[in-house]
Formats: structure tokens, sequence, C-alpha cells
């Protein structure tokens, strides 16, 4: 077979078309149908398929992160019995309404046992935050160096949460014509500070 005889091909005769002609023509219409399919159909299913085996994926992600958090269920419980009674502990630290004039005076009473001088004791208005309310002291004190470190562990050993905040200390003036005074225990200094009490809030408090 020839190119002569390939021109003379006709699609009215495909019956008379030779064999090896019929053969070649019946591959490439078996291949574009199947090229077809694969395009409008198969392409379309395949891409599903990935999808879906994407999803399946993050499914058993989730379900391993679950299965573990599911698995160790007891010990979060007890983790979270644990930080309640450490919370409440805290809560206990913080004085009510009725204990607050009683704890101002173990402040003041602190002072005093550790050999400071007030100047100034002025509480202040409270300030309430989220469960609970700051009660800020205005102090001014003079004393010496291990008079100070006398009330600042007082005030940590107290049964409530006290805090020494804005700390300020020098030199109070000499009077004129007069030194500065100063013995064995060192120079007369003077402390400033903020005390900042806390006192809880129950439900009607926060409202």
């Amino acid at each position: 077979m020839n190119l002569s005889q390939l021109n003379e091909l006709s699609l009215s005769n495909v019956g008379d078309w030779p064999t090896p002609v019929k053969a070649v023509a019946i591959v490439i219409l078996v291949a574009a149908v199947g090229a077809g399919l694969y395009y409008f159909d198969t392409s379309a299913q395949y891409d599903r398929l990935m999808a879906e085996q994407t999803k399946e994926t993050e499914l058993k992600k989730s379900f391993e992160s679950k299965q573990a958090k599911a698995a160790n269920l007891e010990a979060y419980e007890q983790q979270l019995e644990a930080m309640k009674e450490s919370f409440g502990a805290m809560l206990r630290q913080l004085p009510d309404k009725t204990e607050v004039a009683a704890l101002l005076v173990d402040v003041s009473q602190t002072g005093l046992a550790a050999g400071l001088e007030f100047k100034l004791f002025q509480p202040e208005a409270e300030v309430q935050k989220d469960f609970y309310a700051e009660l800020p002291i205005k102090i001014n004190v003079t004393g010496h160096y291990h008079e100070f470190g006398r009330f600042v562990s007082g005030l940590a050993a107290l049964p409530r949460i006290v805090t020494l905040n804005e700390v300020k200390i020098d030199a109070p003036p000499s009077p004129p014509g007069k030194a500065s005074s100063s013995d064995s225990a060192g120079p007369q200094l003077s402390l400033q500070a903020t005390v900042k009490t806390y006192r809880y809030l129950d439900e009607a408090g926060v409202k």
C-alpha cells in the first residue's frame, strides 16, 4: 500500500479499506473515546478521590488527637481538681469586706513591730478588677535598712496577700543647722511606698 492508495480512501466506503488501515483507524478511534471518557468522567472522579483522601487524613489526625485526650481524661480531671484546690487556697488569702479593717491594722502593727515610725498611713479608694479589688495604702515611714527588711518580711509572713509597690527610699532632710543623725544601725532613712492588699469580690460585688 502506497500514499496514492491512502489518498483514494473515502469515508463512504470504509468497508473496502485495507485491513491495516482499518486497524489503525480503530486504534485511533478507541484512543479518542478513551481520552474523552477520561476528560469528562474519570478526571472528575480522580479529583473527588484526592479530596476524599485528604479529608480521610485530616479525620485520622482528629481521631488520634481525641483518642489521646480520652486516654488521658483521668489525668486531666485530677489536674483540674488540683488547680481548683490551688485556686481556692489563693482565694482564701483574699480577705472579705469584714476582714479588711483587721488587715489594715495588721499592716500597721507589722511596721511598728519592725521599729518603723509612720509619717503617713493613708488607705485609698478600692480599684476593682475581674473578681477581686485592690486596696492601696500610701505609707511613709522612717527607720533603718534592717528595720525596712523586717517590715517587708513581716508583710510576706501575713496570712493574707500583701504586696509592696512603688518603693522609694531616701534620706529625710535634716533640720536647719543640724547634721543628719546616724547611729550604729546606719543612717535614718525614709521609705515611701504603696502597700496593696486584695479583697475577694463575691457575685454581688462583681455586679
